[in-house]
């Protein structure tokens, strides 16, 4: 052992702790006077330390460092004030070695501080499973400032904000404008009364899935700005569902949630049980009978009886309303998990049932729970992955579902060419039976679906437009899990500018690159933005490493809303100083190895700005939607909650928006 100048022992060094373990609600609070799901209901959640937190200009000396009160990190900042009573509630100090000691507070409904914590550690705990899928930092979406020559500059967004208690209503949302998540409280008004308190307060901030939803989109948001436009009726839709697809595979890493419920069902995952619900408590207090939404069931209104979903192909495409939309896209990706974990159960239930596959009645033995709890816990890992890792394989902008479908399949052959297990075809399966297909393949085959490589003229086409590899190293972000946010944002906006500025030059010499990459030579160069330029780094199960950088190119024109119509700029002269109505876009996403020694466009994901069928589906859609949705994205002031777009999905919904 080490010894001082005296001779005495030296203490040897002590190191921070990887993780900071904090007690949250597995699912929300109704759970804990049910004899039978309270003891699951507290888990501990393992939230990366947070230390060495850069400090922002223009934040008091000392704010950077260790997690500051609130909680305030890196990512995140609580801000516990309630606008309906004027109250700004004490902020919990997580490094208080008091509460270190007992993995933080217990849970609680009436401590405004365990409400601080719970959302605290879920929301670091979805920012990490996005960061791991990705193999990058996250960033949030930017503001955008406009400056005294009239041009927007983006400015970086350090700390997602987040009150758990902002609004007094049954809602909860992920506001753009502010950077922030609001959750709402409210009496409970449901009519099942013998599992909800009477006039009881709900707190949407407890409920372990509307916070790991919200977040999600504040997520996505940050990944893919134009997303949010509604462009056609899958777009937010979309978001509704990667929203709930998150918030359904968190619940299986929770390992004595898992047990239990595979217990329950005998392993049998479509029977009801928790795992494939979300926000039971805001479902009941809502008046409607079980949980706020299901990916395998529904309670049906007039008995109360559950009954699983029978898909039907192509009735998603009937559904007007966001979340009714979004949840066949939860359940397709449902059905994919469950074809996947069967496949890998399917040993297992052989060898304890003698080879008939029929389990007995009565309770199967632990060994056997904790063996299906292990291959689930696998499978939904898996598909969790390969849902956010897709995001990075879509089109720039108006993305439906079926074009998603092709990013799933495109991305996870990227990282596991050897599906053995059948992982792709139980997606194409499932998407299959729901009727989702995307435009333009006339075979649903893994090989069909996959984005294709541009050919060798093209290729050699964009290597002439495209800067040569000493260049793309020096755009490259040095983007890894322990780079500083801000330096890395700020890198990506110097790069963006470089490469559009490159492409604007370029461009114009090789007239046929225009085609390829989605856009219209006739539109005036500053309408063409490299709107997005990220790394993606991934390692499949062989130990293969893939190294990518990401460009997304986009393109724009204005569209006027003139004598009930909407007309396009090229159309006629509008008014002066008149704001276009809405934009129409179009744009590629481009993959790209920078290696010089490999192929380096791998694939381009186009969206044509001159498809004039897709510019007339558009128009079409926004003249049904009216005018609401019209002001709502493009119109008025946006001070006002009502040009929130998340406020306008989740607020006011009919209650038959929930059922599912």
């Amino acid at each position: 052992m080490p010894q001082d100048d005296e001779g005495a022992a030296q203490a040897p060094p002590r190191h921070r702790p990887p993780y900071r373990r904090l007690r949250v609600y597995a699912f929300d609070p109704s759970f804990e006077t049910e004899l039978e799901n309270a003891v699951i209901n507290q888990v501990v959640l393992k939230v990366p330390w947070e230390w060495n937190i850069p400090p922002d200009p223009g934040e008091p000396r000392g704010h950077g460092g260790e997690l500051q009160k609130g909680p305030v990190g890196e990512y995140i900042e609580v801000i516990d004030c309630d606008p309906a009573s004027g109250c700004f509630y004490a902020p919990v100090d997580l490094n208080d070695p008091h509460l270190l000691a007992q993995d933080g507070l217990a849970p609680s409904q009436g401590n405004p501080q365990f409400h601080q914590q719970m959302v605290y550690a879920v929301v670091m705990t979805t920012i990490r499973n996005f960061e791991r899928a990705l193999g990058r930092l996250a960033l949030w979406s930017p503001y955008y400032i406009e400056n005294r020559q009239g041009r927007w500059k983006a400015e970086f967004v350090r700390r997602l904000r987040i009150y758990p208690h902002a609004l007094r209503q049954a809602n909860a949302y992920y506001s753009p404008q502010k950077k922030a998540l609001l959750f709402g409280y409210f009496p409970a008004t449901g009519s099942d009364s013998a599992r909800q308190f009477p006039n009881g307060t709900v707190f949407t901030c407890l409920s372990h899935d509307v916070i790991v939803h919200e977040a999600t989109h504040a997520l996505l948001d940050g990944l893919h700005r134009r997303f949010i436009e509604p462009t056609n009726p899958d777009s937010l839709a979309f978001h509704e569902a990667i929203s709930d697809i998150a918030a359904l595979f968190q619940h299986f890493s929770f390992p004595e949630v898992l047990r239990h419920q595979i217990a329950r069902t005998q392993g049998d995952l479509a029977r009801q049980n928790l795992l494939g619900e979300l926000a039971h408590e805001f479902g009941r207090a809502t008046g409607v009978r079980g949980a706020l939404r299901s990916a395998i069931g529904t309670v049906d209104k007039s008995t109360g009886r559950w009954q699983p979903h029978d898909p039907t192909p192509g009735e998603y495409r009937r559904e007007p309303v966001p979340h009714h939309r979004g949840a066949h896209l939860v359940a397709a990706v449902f059905d994919a998990f469950l074809a996947i974990y069967k496949t890998r159960i399917a040993d297992l239930l052989r060898i304890a049932t003698g080879g008939t596959g029929k389990l007995p009645d009565g309770q199967l033995h632990p060994d056997l729970v904790n063996r299906l709890a292990d291959e689930a816990a696998k499978s939904s890992r898996h598909v969790l992955n390969m849902c956010i890792r897709a995001l990075d394989y879509c089109p720039p902008v108006d993305l439906t579902f079926g074009e998603y479908l092709r990013a799933l399949i495109t991305a996870d052959h990227d990282l596991v060419r050897d599906d053995d297990r059948g992982y792709r075809i139980a997606v194409i399966e499932a998407f299959r039976r729901r009727g989702i297909f995307p435009e333009g393949v006339r075979v649903l085959s893994e090989d069909s679906l996959r984005w294709h490589s541009p050919g060798p003229s093209e290729q050699a086409l964009l290597a002439r437009i495209l800067p040569e590899p000493e260049e793309f190293k020096r755009l490259m972000p040095g983007w890894d899990l322990s780079c500083d946010r801000r330096k890395v944002f700020e890198q990506i906006e110097e790069s963006q500018k470089r490469l559009g500025k490159y492409l604007r030059k370029r461009l114009p010499e090789e007239p046929e690159a225009f085609e390829i990459l989605g856009i219209d030579s006739t539109l005036p160069p500053e309408d063409l933005e490299v709107h997005s330029l990220r790394p993606a780094r991934r390692i499949g199960p062989d130990g293969q490493s893939i190294v990518e950088l990401i460009v997304e190119v986009t393109q724009r024109f204005p569209i006027y809303h003139r004598k009930g119509k909407y007309i396009p700029e090229r159309v006629f002269e509008p008014e002066k100083g008149k704001d276009a109505d809405l934009w129409f876009r179009g744009g590629c996403t481009i993959l790209i190895n920078p290696a010089p020694e490999a192929r380096r466009v791998r694939y381009a994901i186009v969206k044509s700005i001159k498809n004039t069928a897709r510019y007339n589906r558009q128009v079409e859609y926004q003249d049904k939607s009216g005018g609401s949705l019209r002001a709502t994205y493009f119109g008025v002031s946006r001070r006002t909650e009502d040009t929130e777009a998340f406020a306008m999905l989740h607020r006011d919904q009919p209650q038959e928006a929930y059922d599912e």
